[in-house]
């Protein structure tokens, strides 16, 4: 089921009380976001009377809407709901191919790739290019450099990014602390760590470029967006 926002527009009363203590009446329109954050807007502007940002807790009642966050609480008591309702809400992003499963709309947003009609999402790293080209599968191809530049499938099901880093570079360098081989490995990102963990704990981030030779600490260097650095971040050579 996708995410829903509540939007209230009526006669209300808006208490805020915590870092500095608001009373408001009048009328306005209350929208409570799938991620809880509450919004209470008047006739004027574009920033909102009163406000939470993603509040520990937030009830919705018929008469009340009430959210709390550590010291701090927001409270609207709805006196008269001129209208109200609770409308599904999904990622808004760029356009990027069309959905091989429902015929909807892929759009890019927030780190992922995602269809609005049908809720299937595919992560994304935050510097690949989606491009114009089409896998077998029907899902648009994605191009990012790992040392070298790969395009492969969004569904890492059908086509995974880290096998074609794997086979391009595991065992392609050696461990600077004990001379073991640095395989490719993912811990939360891609790294290179040393096969010998946990007796040597030695590793690095993969970094997002091509690689381009060695540093003069003789670990491999590669050329990025913000120019040649060495595998190490750290390296002072």
């Amino acid at each position: 089921m996708p995410d829903c926002t509540h939007v209230i527009a009526g006669t209300c009363t808006t208490t805020f009380t915590g870092d500095r203590d608001r009373h408001q009446h009048g009328d306005v329109l209350v929208v409570v976001k799938p991620d809880g954050t509450t919004l209470v807007h008047d006739a004027v502007g574009y920033q909102p009377v009163a406000w939470l940002t993603r509040p520990e807790s937030v009830t919705v009642g018929q008469e009340r809407v009430t959210a709390i966050d550590g010291t701090q609480r927001l409270t609207v008591d709805i006196h008269h709901a001129h209208t109200r309702g609770r409308y599904p809400t999904t990622d808004a992003g760029v356009p990027v191919g069309e959905c091989p499963d429902c015929d909807g709309r892929l759009v890019r947003a927030r780190g992922a790739v995602s269809c609005p009609d049908c809720n299937q999402r595919y992560g994304l790293p935050s510097e690949a290019t989606v491009t114009d080209e089409t896998c077998d599968c029907g899902l648009p191809l994605f191009r990012v450099e790992r040392g070298a530049s790969f395009v492969v499938c969004l569904d890492r099901e059908c086509e995974s990014l880290d096998e074609r880093v794997q086979q391009a570079f595991d065992r392609e360098w050696s461990c600077p602390s004990c001379g073991g081989d640095l395989r490719v490995l993912r811990r939360g990102g891609l790294i290179l760590g040393c096969e010998q963990y946990p007796d040597c704990e030695t590793g690095f981030a993969f970094p997002s470029g091509i690689h381009d030779g060695e540093c003069d600490c003789g670990l491999p260097a590669f050329e990025t967006a913000s120019g040649r650095r060495c595998l190490d971040s750290g390296c002072s050579v």
